[in-house]
């Protein structure tokens, strides 16, 4: 990995974690893109930088998550546990049949046309509707479940349970904070499963050895592009949301999913 390389997947993995675009698929084209089978020690750190994101513009909100009633405290675990589950039972499954398919531009590529459709049609029925919910049951579970298709490279887990949210019926501003709170379990347990897996089947250790000092420059400038672009998307997205603009994301995604195609039949089938 050259060091620019890993600025660009920094920039990118920091941005895309919170614009409704997917980051998981822009990660996995971008790395493909660079020759990349995927470097998992690498990965991972990405993922705690866009964590030290989130935390730095929400840390009042997670300070009140431990005071008392706890309401919102017990809404998040609720939300996290779909996403969870499916998460250490279909991650290996998706890698395998999905991101290692010789079809997997193409497969992006109709992912996040369906991310694109799902915004546009969210922002065209929230600009029409009375009246807003504030955070419950009946907004929390369509996030939860919302979130468990991110699992799926191309579709957007803050796209998805925001958009989620919003259909039930829930004031904007609120499923956009809880929807980014939600993503601090989701990053910080995905970084301890893959962290755990990694250490125990020595592909980290194999990683760290093979790649030397470049790696780590790599790592920490990789985290610190992740960081900054991170903080930078949650400041846009929550903009957009709070005003019900999706359409420059949804066009956005059509674009990209064109490119996909075009990759898929020229540089990847090389």
């Amino acid at each position: 990995m050259q060091i620019w390389q890993a600025i660009v997947l920094g920039l990118v993995q920091g941005l895309t974690e919170f614009l409704p675009v997917s980051s998981s698929g822009h990660l996995a084209f971008f790395m493909k893109c660079f020759g990349m089978d995927g470097i998992l020690f690498y990965s991972i750190l990405l993922h705690l930088g866009t964590l030290v994101a989130v935390c730095a513009v929400f840390w009042k909100d997670i300070i009140d998550l431990f005071k008392r009633p706890f309401k919102t405290l017990g809404y998040l675990v609720l939300a996290t546990i779909p996403a969870g589950v499916a998460g250490l039972f279909l991650d290996d499954i998706i890698e395998d049949y999905v991101d290692g398919s010789a079809y997997f531009a193409l497969i992006l590529a109709c992912l996040c046309l369906v991310t694109a459709a799902v915004l546009f049609s969210t922002e065209r029925y929230s600009r029409k509707r009375e009246g807003e919910l504030p955070l419950r049951y009946r907004t929390v579970l369509p996030m939860a479940f919302a979130q468990v298709f991110a699992i799926l490279p191309g579709i957007s887990r803050s796209g998805f349970t925001i958009c989620a949210g919003t259909l039930a019926g829930g004031k904007r501003e609120t499923v956009a904070r809880f929807s980014f709170l939600m993503s601090i379990p989701m990053i910080l347990g995905s970084f301890i499963v893959e962290l755990a897996k990694g250490c125990y089947k020595g592909t980290i250790q194999a990683e760290v050895s093979a790649g030397g000092s470049t790696l780590i420059w790599a790592v920490i400038l990789g985290f610190i592009f992740a960081a900054a672009a991170g903080f930078v998307a949650v400041k846009v997205t929550y903009k957009a949301v709070t005003k019900a603009n999706f359409k420059w994301f949804s066009l956005y995604l059509v674009i990209f999913a064109v490119v996909c195609i075009i990759m898929q039949f020229t540089y990847f089938a090389v």
